[in-house]
């Protein structure tokens, strides 16, 4: 290892060298703990007593060679502060961890054939490509029947062909997984982590990981992580204190701590950001990943997010090298940042002087958007600009538009709740704010259960309640979506979301109505949605298209087969001369496809 590029913070592969390696004899320890006493390893090959480490290169680091120490048996590292005191810590570069509530680190290698070589040489970011993302924990998606005695979850290699079929058959294209690291507590999510480097023991092993990412690239489905590189879990067998000082957290309590109660990464240290950017890589090399939304991004510019605190610049240094490095070794993965700050330039590349991220989540769209759903049809043209705000903004930055998890939880209430009204009317609303979801500029995500109109908050404890779709209502709400996903997979128009000649407002200015009209432009023909957010019937509403245009219905929302009043194939409208005229039910939208004469 590059000792020096160490202590500088410019590695992407100390894991390579710090860790526990699996050799042809035995194992090979090494940790870093340069304010130790001394270290010693434990494990199962120990009796669990101490097995002394040697001091070696500059004294900081410590290593041992143990030919008793084989694959899947557990270790921790016993570390000895200046006073002779010794906490048993997991190892911060371990492969692998014990289920839970154990806290050991365990030998693991890393072999696994891959066979998605096709996939991986045609790989892209998706700039000019759908980006249709299925939001899932893994852990509650679905879940093994209840016995006694039995796993509470599927593993990797269990769930994966499940998913696929149904991520498939519902036109997402890509799976963003909840953090996969090891992580002591069911109810943080896995954003309080103490195994960066070891996909959590809940749902098996590495190779299993491997085989469910593989599988999903041999059916030509991306797979993105959640990666979290603000902050660690304070439990004392993990990071925290770990050599016996504050080795990657701030000394002080004032910045050390955030609202999570969990403790801040330095990022001005060099191992710290050594251990970070080797990690990210780690995820995107190793388990060939396609990307990682990186968790609250406003607490790496701000310090502890607090804009009245002012810009954290080494922190932001930081991040900005660590996305031009794994930009530089994996052109075509996707780094997504979780940003409700205004902060600018996020997903402008390094060299241009920004963040170097290739999205950014839109959360000012997605509040607004759902702040709109939850007034009354009776006060919403006095906020019918809520709706376009967005496109003020919009090609500031490169957005992906979210639904993501955290708007089903902690009292939030789901998607489907938050429609104004009662039962039968959020219906036909929802399925009109996911054909404007669509419509709208920018790559798409829509967390696990939204789909088919989840009524329950979301509970990592539970899986999602399949037995719903038993009610017409929920499995025709199911089936418009998988509609509306599999159009805009097909279209050209919804591609090219940042350009601004892709886009216009064919009509932003009927407040009286709430209604909007969104024009979507390509080569191969153009999508236009119209939406009416009003109770009630919009009659001889008129667009203005062009005459020299042939026009078909795509899409209807408010077609019987999906739970609305129109029977299929009788949605009526009339294209004269350069004007598409129709009457619009409350609470619907319509899609169509134009395409010159």
């Amino acid at each position: 290892m590059d000792i020096y590029g160490f202590y500088k913070g410019e590695l992407f592969n100390a894991y390579e060298y710090l860790g526990a390696h699996l050799e042809s004899k035995g194992t090979m320890f090494r940790t870093y703990a340069p304010n130790a006493s001394k270290v010693s390893v434990i494990g199962d090959f120990s009796d669990w007593e101490d097995i002394p480490m040697e001091q070696i290169v500059d004294g900081n680091f410590y290593e041992l060679f143990c030919p008793e120490a084989l694959e899947g048996m557990r270790y921790k590292y016993r570390i000895y502060n200046k006073k002779g005191d010794f906490i048993d810590h997991c190892d911060p570069y371990g492969y692998s961890s014990e289920l839970r509530p154990g806290t050991c680190s365990v030998i693991r290698s890393l072999d696994y054939r891959f066979h998605d070589s096709r996939w991986m040489n045609k790989r892209t970011d998706c700039m000019d490509k759908p980006l249709n993302i299925y939001e899932v924990h893994l852990g509650s998606w679905k879940k093994p029947e209840s016995e006694e005695g039995k796993c509470e979850w599927y593993n990797y290699s269990e769930i994966a062909d499940n998913l696929i079929d149904y991520v498939l058959e519902y036109g997402y294209n890509y799976i963003e997984f909840m953090p996969l690291s090891e992580h002591p507590c069911d109810e943080s999510w896995g954003y309080q982590i103490t195994g960066f480097f070891a996909p959590t023991s809940r749902y098996g092993t590495p190779q299993q990981l491997m085989e469910l990412i593989d599988k999903c690239h041999k059916k030509g489905i991306g797979v993105i992580m959640d990666f979290v590189p603000v902050h660690f879990a304070v439990d004392h067998y993990g990071l925290t204190e770990y050599d016996g000082t504050k080795l990657y957290e701030y000394p002080t309590h004032d910045i050390g701590y955030n609202e999570w109660g969990s403790r801040n990464f330095m990022h001005s240290k060099g191992e710290v950001r050594s251990f970070l950017q080797s990690a990210a890589n780690y995820w995107l090399d190793i388990y060939h990943f396609d990307g990682l939304r990186m968790d609250a991004i406003r607490n790496i510019i701000f310090w502890n997010g607090d804009e009245n605190r002012g810009e954290n610049y080494p922190a932001i240094n930081f991040i900005k090298c660590m996305n031009k490095g794994l930009k530089t070794r994996h052109p075509s993965a996707i780094l997504a940042a979780e940003d409700s700050s205004s902060y600018p330039s996020v997903t402008v590349s390094v060299e241009n002087g920004g963040l170097g991220f290739d999205y950014k989540w839109d959360m000012g769209w997605m509040h607004d958007t759902l702040e709109y759903f939850q007034t009354s049809p009776l006060y919403r043209t006095g906020c019918y600009h809520k709706l376009t705000f967005s496109m003020i903004y919009f090609y500031n930055e490169k957005f992906i538009m979210p639904f993501s998890h955290d708007e089903v939880v902690h009292g939030k209430a789901t998607i489907l709740q938050k429609m104004h009204g009662d039962y039968d009317n959020k219906f036909p609303q929802a399925r009109a704010l996911y054909m404007y979801m669509i419509a709208h500029p920018g790559k798409k995500l829509n967390f696990m259960g939204n789909e088919f109109g989840q009524l329950r908050e979301w509970d990592e404890k539970r899986e999602q309640d399949w037995d719903i779709l038993k009610y017409p209502a929920h499995d025709s709400f199911r089936e418009f979506i998988k509609t509306l996903n599999m159009i805009y997979l097909k279209y050209h128009a919804f591609y090219y979301d940042y350009d601004s000649t892709n886009f216009e407002w064919s009509d932003c200015n009927s407040a009286d109505r709430c209604v909007y009209a969104i024009r979507r432009k390509s080569k191969q023909g153009d999508i236009l949605t119209v939406l009416n957010f009003s109770d009630w019937n919009q009659i001889d509403y008129a667009v203005t298209t062009g005459a020299d245009w042939k026009i078909k219905l795509l899409l209807d929302s408010d077609n019987c087969k999906y739970g609305g009043g129109t029977p299929d194939g009788k949605a009526e409208f009339v294209h004269e001369d350069d004007k598409l005229i129709m009457d619009i039910p409350p609470y619907s939208g319509r899609m169509f496809i134009l395409k010159r004469k």
